[in-house]
């Protein structure tokens, strides 16, 4: 079976636990994070079986923007389902991610060595994570699975310091 490319402004239901449903929305490309694809995953959530609104879901409140490794992975993987594609992008100056140099460092348990950046910007060096960088979202570059699981739970499933 062949999957299209994946195009920005494509909306995506995702299966999740419970006979639930969330949306993501694929909104760009960052050159700066391995040119990872950018989502932004919306709050809301729906019985498997309800029938979407795209409109609805783009006026949504945003729960996280995250960095994955590939869409078409998603899709590969039954993780997601494309239904549909909004031009509405939402803001892409909001989207804004922190990675720190003691991630995948569990002895580190309080990081202050953090970056933050926004798409397709450099990354500035800010050690400790502080005002508003601690509203930054996880910057790494993710597989679809690790999404769904924090859409699920509300974390990711790896360790990443904290910040205080």
């Amino acid at each position: 079976m062949r999957y299209k490319t994946p195009k920005i402004g494509e909306v995506y239901e995702v299966y999740l636990r419970d006979g639930m449903k969330g949306y993501v929305q694929y909104i760009a490309n960052d050159i700066t994070q391995l040119n990872s694809d950018v989502i932004r995953v919306f709050k809301g959530r729906e019985p498997i079986d309800s029938e979407p609104d795209i409109n609805k879901i783009i006026d949504g409140e945003v729960e996280f923007y995250a960095h994955v490794t590939g869409m078409e992975f998603g899709v590969k993987d039954g993780f997601w389902k494309k239904i549909g594609q909004s031009d509405n992008l939402g803001d892409l100056k909001k989207p804004f991610f922190r990675s720190s140099s003691d991630s995948g460092k569990p002895s580190v348990k309080v990081s202050k060595e953090w970056y933050v950046w926004r798409i397709n910007e450099p990354s500035v060096y800010v050690g400790k994570l502080e005002g508003e960088n601690i509203r930054a979202d996880e910057g790494s570059a993710l597989p679809p699975a690790w999404i769904v699981e924090r859409m699920n739970t509300g974390k990711y499933q790896f360790f990443s310091p904290g910040y205080k």
